[in-house]
Formats: C-alpha cells, sequence, structure tokens
C-alpha cells in the first residue's frame, strides 16, 4: 500500500514516505534533465520542429484521451505541431532577415 503524502508543518510542499515513488521521481528528473542537454547543439530549426512536434503531441494525446484514443490524438498533434514549429520557423526567419536587410539600408543611407 502506498503511503499518503504528509505536510511539512511550516512548508507546502508534500514529503512522500515510500521510497519507490521518490526514485522514480528523480529517475523521471534525471530523463529531463538528460532530455534538455541533449537540445542545447541543436539549430533553431530543429529546437522549433521539436517543441512542435512535443507540445503538439501532449496536446493531441489529452485530446485523443477525451476522445477515446490517445495514441491517435497523439500522432495528429504530432504532426500538427511539427507543421506549425516549422511554419514559425519560416516566420522568425523571414522577420529576422527584414530586420537585417532594414538595418543595413538605415546604417548605408547616413549622409
Amino acid at each position: 500500500m502506498a503511503s499518503q503524502p504528509t505536510f511539512c508543518k511550516n512548508s507546502p510542499v508534500a514529503v512522500v514516505s515510500d521510497f519507490g515513488s521518490a526514485f522514480m521521481n528523480s529517475r523521471v528528473l534525471i530523463l529531463v534533465c538528460i532530455g534538455l542537454a541533449g537540445c542545447s547543439d541543436m539549430t533553431s530549426t530543429q529546437q522549433r520542429a521539436l517543441s512542435g512536434t512535443t507540445i503538439g503531441a501532449a496536446g493531441g494525446a489529452v485530446l485523443g484521451a477525451i476522445g477515446g484514443n490517445a495514441a491517435l490524438g497523439a500522432a495528429a498533434g504530432a504532426g500538427a505541431g511539427l507543421v506549425g514549429g516549422l511554419i514559425y520557423d519560416s516566420t522568425k526567419k523571414n522577420q529576422e532577415a527584414a530586420y537585417q536587410q532594414g538595418y543595413s539600408a538605415g546604417t548605408q543611407s547616413k549622409p
């Protein structure tokens, strides 16, 4: 039987005395940190595509679970998120190019 969380007297943080639960939480935290560290050498396009895919898959899984098929929802959400991430990346690159073009024109037209 899993133990119920108890609250410290002066802290809102729940303390769980079950070692298995604490061990699982630390494993999840380590996996999240490794996943984030793996994104450090990605290009901005790759980061935006991955972020869009992840957010889309999570949202799709939630909506799919409501509809009765979380896996199908996650797959559809991942595809939509990937497209959304790539469109966002294209918009940002166009915005940066327009800024650079305007900046160059402004610096060259000084008397």
